[in-house]
């Protein structure tokens, strides 16, 4: 895509706004969709100041063969390499020119990491898409609700609630193909099933839900020309739990309770020698979290306490081609979360919420390189943040706070933003911010055997503005938000193989721009365009231009049909190359996805089934250098409500 057509594209995008402006002679209506992720409650989608990716209930059902991974790929402003690669290959989170550990992962109200990880992000692999009821996306930085690693985005995620009336429950199975490019087998390889119950009894509420996954038929890597690899199997369990009770009309108390583990077999990384591939390669990651939330609501305003305590094991058993022996490790994380803030109604238009944080990470490693226990390796923090939010009947909306800090090791640091907002009419609305945040380094980066206890916080900032319109009730609406993102003192590797400060200042530019068009009745087609322009220190594995459309179209009231395209643009790879002992740096081409899918209702509320098909035109394409990537797979299923 050159220049000229990304102009034409914006141009023709602002034409159609204007048009539909011209003709719209429709009375505004107040949206009721909500957001909460830039206030943390419930506030009309209108009133929020940032241009925020909603995915409900109902699209997570139409994209019942996708995975997470493959539903916040196709998100505006969203790059999720290894979504398209064996189902338990790691994954890489590329959100404004960010890398993994600039991008927060909160779970019903709680930032969700894992303090023994490099990069501290929460691993996407744990959760299925069947146990989670809302996705939010929210770029920017975001550091004075969520606090350090809020940097690029918040992936905020509201897992299934428990039910308002009655019993009622829900059993789904899905099996599909699993192959590449080269293999063309349509027997069954990657398996989904699970089960839900859920209901309440007076003022007792409960949901209880299990799910599995079972994959093979693929290796990891990608086999040379005339060589054959051993298949990569990955398994997945994943239980949850709820129970809330009602002790009256102002106080209610929220149980949770979540376990998820998988296996995976894996491949050596950085190295494209044949002795990369081997079959003695496995780990065993578990997750195991409790949660209580307590609310209290009076008169002006709302009380909630989140708390979580969470540990996460990492086990591998990996095979050293240099002694021809097994090493095991052993990767441990703890934590606790606290928050605790208080909403107060000052009148109609101010609204203030407060709040305390506190975190307790600490991590213990037990490897063949190193031994690190957790009494020696841990960090806490206790931060104190405030927001303003401020709505007016005219239009404008002011959403500001500030965040003071105090890290046990980094001690006091300020983050602050301001994002003003403007109803221009009923129909087009305009957005601003600056915000700031700050990157802790992880324990890993600080005390491992390739850690550095002199590492300072990575300072971000991000300037935003955009334009948000909704013409004919709300049957087209089109979003367009530029941003500019500074960041300083960013984490490199230095030549003695540690963790380093890397001096100066990096920059990332771009565009995201995303439209919705209910045709017809029965059509409805999306589509979103991102592109992100970093500076050259940032630019692995980042599209420069990336583009997503979709069609559904509504055969009748039972029958759903879809139809998506991916284009996702060169990038920049680097990979070490085994038979030279030397880092390679190279260019992955562009590609492009197209998948279909239908869904018919057999029985009314009650039974559904669907069946898809992936990268139709069986296109060979990488997402990683030296590792495999889905070819054409065909996925069936039923759910079944009860």
């Amino acid at each position: 895509m050159n220049k000229k057509s990304i102009a034409l594209a914006i141009f023709s995008l602002a034409s159609l706004c204007i048009q539909a402006q011209k003709k719209d002679t429709l009375q505004g209506k107040t949206l009721q969709e909500v957001v909460i992720s830039d206030s943390k409650f419930y506030l009309p989608k209108e009133k929020s100041g940032k241009i925020i990716s909603v995915i409900t209930a109902s699209d997570l059902e139409k994209k019942s063969s996708e995975s997470l991974a493959q539903v916040l790929n196709s998100v505006v402003g969203i790059e999720l390499n290894g979504a398209n690669s064996v189902v338990g290959k790691n994954l890489g989170y590329y959100v404004r020119g960010g890398k993994n550990n600039q991008v927060v992962v909160v779970i019903d109200g709680v930032a969700v990491s894992d303090a023994s990880g490099i990069n501290t992000e929460y691993d996407l692999r744990f959760l299925p898409v069947q146990q989670i009821e809302r996705i939010e996306i929210m770029k920017g930085a975001s550091s004075t609700l969520y606090g350090s690693g809020a940097a690029t985005a918040v992936i905020n995620i509201t897992l299934k609630k428990n039910a308002k009336n009655n019993i009622s429950g829900l059993a789904f199975s899905h099996i599909g193909s699993n192959n590449t490019v080269d293999n063309a087998k349509i027997n069954g390889q990657d398996f989904n099933q699970g089960v839900s119950l859920q209901g309440n009894y007076k003022k007792l509420g409960f949901l209880g839900s299990f799910s599995s996954t079972e994959t093979n038929g693929m290796s990891q890597l990608k086999a040379s020309e005339n060589q054959t690899y051993e298949t990569d199997r990955f398994s997945r369990q994943s239980y949850l739990g709820k129970l809330s009770y009602t002790f009256s009309t102002k106080f209610s108390t929220d149980f949770l309770t979540h376990f998820d583990t998988f296996y995976n077999a894996y491949d050596n990384p950085f190295d494209n020698t044949s002795l990369a591939d081997t079959n003695k390669n496995s780990s065993t990651n578990q997750q195991l979290r409790f949660g209580i939330t307590p609310k209290y609501k009076y008169t002006k305003g709302e009380w909630v306490t989140q708390a979580s305590v969470y540990k996460i094991s990492r086990k591998y058993n990996e095979f050293n081609n240099w002694s021809l022996e097994n090493e095991q490790s052993h990767y441990t994380a703890r934590s606790v979360v606290f928050d605790s803030y208080n909403k107060y109604s000052v009148s109609n238009a101010i609204t203030v919420l407060n709040g305390i944080n506190f975190q307790y990470h600490d991590m213990a490693v037990t490897s063949p390189y190193a031994t690190i226990v957790n009494q020696e390796t841990k960090f806490s923090n206790l931060d104190n943040y405030i927001n303003i939010i401020y709505t007016s009947l005219f239009g404008l909306n002011l959403n500001a706070g500030a965040r003071l800090n105090y890290h046990n090791v980094y001690l006091s640091q300020w983050v602050y933003n301001v994002n003003p907002s403007y109803k221009l009419t009923n129909n087009v609305k305009i957005v601003s911010s600056y915000s700031t945040a700050f990157v802790a380094p992880s324990l890993y980066q600080l005390y491992s055997e390739y850690g550095n206890k002199n590492l300072t916080s990575e300072k971000n900032s991000t300037v935003e503005a955009g334009v948000e319109t909704s013409f004919f009730n709300s049957k087209l609406t089109a979003s367009a938000v530029g941003f500019w993102r500074e960041q300083n003192n960013s984490i490199g590797f230095d030549a003695t193989y540690h963790y380093t400060n890397i001096e100066g200042i990096n920059h990332v530019k771009g565009l995201e721009t995303d439209f919705k068009i209910k045709a017809f009745k029965n059509i409805n087609i999306s589509a979103n365009y991102t592109f992100t322009q970093p500076d050259q220190d940032l630019t692995r594995l980042i599209p420069k231009h990336k583009i997503n459309a979709s069609i559904d179209i509504a055969m009748s009231n039972r029958w759903l049909m879809n139809a998506s395209y991916q284009y996702t643009d060169k990038r920049l790879d680097t990979y070490y190359d085994g038979t030279l002992w030397t880092l390679v740096n190279t260019q992955l081409q562009a590609y492009q996805l197209f998948n279909f899918s239908t869904k018919y209702e057999l029985i009314k509320n009650r039974m559904h089934i669907f069946a898809s098909i992936h990268n139709i035109l069986n296109k060979e394409y990488v997402e990683n250098i030296g590792y495999n990537t889905l070819g054409r797979n065909f996925k069936i299923g039923t759910n079944i409500s009860f």
